[in-house]
């Protein structure tokens, strides 16, 4: 058979129509039609007060930590375990990344470990929603207020997925979401700032728009647009909104067709896992998730080396995850953990990421859980 990827970008099949659409409408750089029909239904979907297209999660995180104004010296709390760009995002600003251990369950920041991570110099705390699964955001929240802090939600995985019925992304004071062509909706690269208070829309505008005025311009609240602040260019191209919002129209559908292959996986897994073979994904109560991923957790890494390369032989491509931010070149100069690495480098082993994309097919998945099987038997 043919080899089963572990990713394949989704695609609607309007994707080209509307990129045509967008060349015809001769405006093709950022901030055009479909760009703001993205950002409106995301306002719409979230509940947020505005959400401006980026062009990745990283310059999302990015825009978030100069709305913020961090500076040398600050301090930033986040799991290790997660991708390079959380971290990056304000390192770049000279704060310091300040690690704290994950939950075992779901690999999400240990919530009850933040309060001892703060010090005088902590200006945020950023919570990464790990395969689209919610963090403890009431606790979190919680500690932020108390403490006076920031809340930067790293929701790149956590598009249409809910926390006691609010949308991740919109619980914090900045949410940031991807559309990589890895997430559940796509523009290749992409992504976008949430903001929930609106006194930092202008500000933000401003910093997206390379330091000027220029959205306030294109709305013709003012005559020309000047220089205000400094900035970069985070904005995306119409035609990458345009291929964005092909699949968000269809967002219910995407969603969909991704839980039943995900509940797929963990019907026909249950009975290695019941065997104490293999753990399978835990969602609290709380949390509705997105089927953004479906991994197990084998023993340990000799198992899990050995699965991947049993499963490549079959002809499907599996994948370990992060390499704990901690353990790198970068993370021992840039951050620091706090308190003890019980669960970030043991869980990270273990984690196998199996196939997961929209046009995944049921046979597709059946096949692979038989060779799940095979190996464990």
């Amino acid at each position: 058979m043919a080899m089963i990827n572990f990713n394949v970008p989704p695609y609607t099949g309007k994707e080209i129509e509307y990129i045509r659409e967008a060349v015809e409408n001769q405006k093709i750089c950022g901030d055009g039609p479909f760009t703001k029909k993205c950002s409106e239904w995301i306002e719409k979907k979230t509940g947020t007060a505005k959400a401006l297209l980026t062009t990745s999660c990283t310059h999302a995180t990015e825009l978030a930590a100069l709305l913020l104004d961090i500076k040398p010296g600050d301090e930033v709390i986040m799991p290790s375990y997660t991708f390079v760009s959380t971290a990056d995002a304000f390192v770049l600003r000279g704060a310091t990344a300040v690690f704290v251990d994950i939950r075992p369950d779901t690999m999400n920041i240990d919530e009850t470990l933040i309060e001892d991570a703060i010090t005088d110099r902590t200006r945020a705390i950023v919570p990464v929603h790990y395969a689209g699964v919610g963090c403890e955001m009431n606790t979190i929240m919680d500690i932020a207020r108390r403490h006076g802090l920031a809340v930067v939600e790293d929701a790149a995985q956590g598009v249409m997925a809910t926390y006691k019925g609010r949308a991740l992304g919109a619980i914090g004071d900045f949410g940031c979401y991807s559309f990589h062509e890895t997430k559940n909706f796509s523009s290749g690269e992409g992504g976008a700032l949430l903001m929930r208070d609106e006194s930092y829309v202008e500000r933000a505008e401003i910093f997206r728009e390379k330091g000027t005025d220029r959205s306030k311009y294109y709305r013709g609240q003012v005559d020309k647009y000047r220089w205000q602040d400094y900035g970069s260019s985070y904005l995306p191209s119409d035609m990458n909104a345009a291929y964005l919002y092909a699949q968000l129209e269809l967002a219910d559908e995407i969603t969909s067709a991704r839980m039943s292959r995900w509940n797929q996986y963990y019907e026909l897994l249950s009975a290695i896992a019941d065997r104490d073979l293999i753990e399978l994904p835990y969602i609290p109560e709380e949390c509705v998730h997105n089927a953004h991923m479906f991994y197990i957790k084998c023993r340990d890494i000799k198992e899990r080396t050995l699965l991947i390369d049993h499963l490549k032989n079959k002809d499907i491509l599996s994948v370990f995850h992060y390499i704990p931010l901690h353990s790198a070149p970068a993370g021992v100069r840039y951050g620091r953990f706090n308190g003890e690495d019980r669960y970030t480098t043991r869980e990270s082993e273990r984690l196998l990421r199996l196939p997961m994309y929209y046009s995944l097919g049921a046979n597709d998945v059946e096949y692979i859980c038989d060779c799940i099987r095979e190996f464990y038997d």
